[in-house]
């Protein structure tokens, strides 16, 4: 049984278009680079290559909580590893895995790629469940 899909639910979505996709074990981030996405150099901006993660990430934290995937986490730690750079067009989708944690703090990798498997970047982080939740 899938989760929610959640497009338009923040303004930095209906900003920037990305969808984050709930369902299974796992949490899928994914936009399709526009003029929106560039830095000066017409390539994709970093700090969206980040976004793409931390959501990715982040859902995925929050599905080994909730299988609903609408539990509350905030980000701790975030490092992310630049490999390639993406381009107008690219249809990127940023995938995770649970690496370990406990109740309330889990460990996640993620990875960015382009739909033919090109990878744009990894990235590691911490995650906690928001307290109270």
């Amino acid at each position: 049984m899938g989760g929610p899909v959640l497009k338009d639910e923040t303004g930095t979505q209906r900003a920037l278009g990305y969808v984050l996709d709930l369902g299974g074990e796992t949490a899928r981030a994914t936009m399709t680079v526009d003029e929106r996405h560039t830095n000066r150099t017409d390539r994709l901006h970093g700090g969206l290559v980040t976004l793409l993660l931390d959501s990715a990430m982040g859902g995925t934290a929050s599905l080994a909580i909730d299988p609903d995937g609408m539990h509350p986490v905030v980000t701790l730690s975030l490092t992310t590893n630049y490999v390639a750079s993406g381009a107008l067009g690219d249809e990127l989708v940023a995938t995770a895995r649970i690496q370990g944690g406990g109740r309330k703090v889990k460990y996640v990798d993620g990875t960015l790629k382009t739909a033919d498997g090109r990878i744009i970047a990894t990235a590691t982080g911490v995650f906690k469940s928001v307290a109270g939740q």
